[in-house]
């Protein structure tokens, strides 16, 4: 069964805890905070004011450029602040607060369920309607989708990969995309294959989910969905990473940074970044909610909500029972690349797909001790990296050696800190080194267009 060819590691997934939960829709929470950056690149510019009545779907904050993505109401009130606050990493940022009253939608959007499948658009004019949109990809990474469909010239894609391997320990949400909305996503399939020309498109999904690609096959069949095929994945984290899954897939190497996988022919797309695709495209719907795993095996209740954004986690976990008493770790994401959450009261925001609940021994970090040398942390890294070097180049602020030594290759996947049995927090410091490095680099490319 493929797979990829270095590194990976093999954790308890964990996802009985909420696999078999169908995605629920819960009562619209009282007010919103929409932070003006949920993707990656420039921050949107809020075009609402204080006072300013909007409607559900309509849109609050201007894509700041060419990488950005705009955002939407995901209810209908009046704007009741526009302000810095906390995200859930105690980050601030700048936010339109919303008052809910009632749910009006903007009148454009098709709020029917019937299946709308024929598209006759052209390519460009699909890619101009996801980046209305505000569609960006939902696998975590939060890049806007019509950047990467923008090939550039010089560049042709060959095949679609759309990764359906959420391979994160506990998250369910894009399994559960999976068995309730095939349709809706196979659909946004056939539109992304139609926006970059490609006839061919490649599904991963990892064999430890065999009745969701039993379900994809017998849609694709029924259906005469042409040109798409699911293909069975070797249970490996983190097989979900973009160039892992290429690898996986096609055998093909993604050279390091600044190539990207259109270089190899390939764009990428995880699953329910198609089905975004497919609301936006085909019902003109913008970006405004997803399905977020709430998770735990101390939790009262798992759940996979349909979520709209700017929704508190503290809205969220009320449905679930609340935090459990004792010692918690809030993740926003799963346990091996999920960021600890500060502040249960920061919105959800369009990158994140589950919140999962750590108590008692997971919650606590092992003690600390000196590096062996054992190289395990070396041996399970999918990018060929030296992770001990890159941390400890990060401890000391070495950050050209870092940078010499690739460190912003590193996925952050944390599969050197799952391993490593002296417990050193090799990740959190790679990712210090990583941020640092890249904003080096920033900045010399700023300096050397003077």
């Amino acid at each position: 069964m493929k797979t990829f060819p270095i590194g990976g590691i093999h954790p308890s997934d964990n996802k009985e805890w909420s696999k078999d939960k169908s995605i629920e829709c819960i009562d619209l929470p009282n007010e919103v905070m929409i932070p003006m950056i949920q993707h990656i690149g420039a921050p949107a510019t809020p075009v609402v004011q204080k006072g300013d009545k909007v409607l559900t779907g309509q849109l609050v904050g201007q894509a700041g450029g060419f990488v950005s993505a705009n955002i939407h109401s995901p209810i209908s009130g009046t704007v009741t602040s526009i302000d810095s606050y906390p995200n859930g990493q105690g980050q601030r940022l700048t936010m339109v607060v919303i008052k809910r009253e009632g749910d009006e939608w903007v009148e454009s959007i098709d709020r029917s369920t019937e299946l709308k499948r024929e598209c006759s658009l052209t390519p460009a004019e699909i890619i101009a309607k996801i980046k209305d949109a505000g569609v960006v990809g939902l696998g975590g990474a939060q890049f806007p989708t019509h950047v990467k469909l923008s090939i550039p010239d010089g560049q042709k894609a060959e095949m679609l990969i759309v990764n359906g391997v959420e391979c994160e320990p506990y998250l369910t949400s894009d399994y559960r995309n999976m068995m309730e909305r095939a349709e809706m996503m196979l659909t946004g399939i056939e539109i992304l294959m139609r926006a970059i020309g490609v006839e061919r498109a490649l599904i991963g999904v990892e064999n430890n989910k065999p009745d969701a690609i039993a379900h994809l096959n017998e849609v694709i069949a029924r259906d005469a969905y042409r040109g798409i095929e699911v293909v069975p994945l070797k249970m490996r984290y983190p097989q979900g990473g973009e160039k892992q899954l290429i690898a996986a897939l096609t055998g093909r190497q993604v050279a390091p940074p600044p190539a990207l996988p259109i270089s190899e022919g390939v764009v990428v797309s995880n699953a329910s970044t198609a089905i975004a695709v497919y609301e936006a495209v085909q019902k003109n719907k913008p970006l405004i909610e997803r399905v977020v795993t709430i998770t735990g095996k101390s939790l009262g209740s798992t759940h996979n909500f349909m979520t709209r954004f700017g929704t508190s986690l503290d809205y969220l976990l009320s449905f679930s029972g609340g935090l459990p008493e004792g010692d918690v770790k809030v993740l926003n994401g799963g346990p091996m690349m999920g960021r600890a959450i500060v502040d249960t009261s920061a919105p959800i925001i369009k990158g994140c797909s589950g919140i999962t609940i750590l108590s008692g021994a997971e919650a606590a970090r092992g003690k600390e001790s000196a590096c062996i040398k054992c190289a395990k942390c070396v041996s399970v890294c999918p990018m060929g990296l030296e992770p001990y070097l890159l941390s400890r180049l990060a401890k000391l602020q070495k950050w050209d050696v870092a940078e010499e030594h690739n460190t912003i290759d590193c996925i952050e996947c944390g599969c050197c800190s799952y391993t490593c049995p002296s417990n050193l927090p090799l990740l959190d410091y790679i990712r210090i080194g990583k941020q640092t490095v890249m904003a080096n680099i920033r900045s010399r490319a700023i300096a050397n267009k003077k």
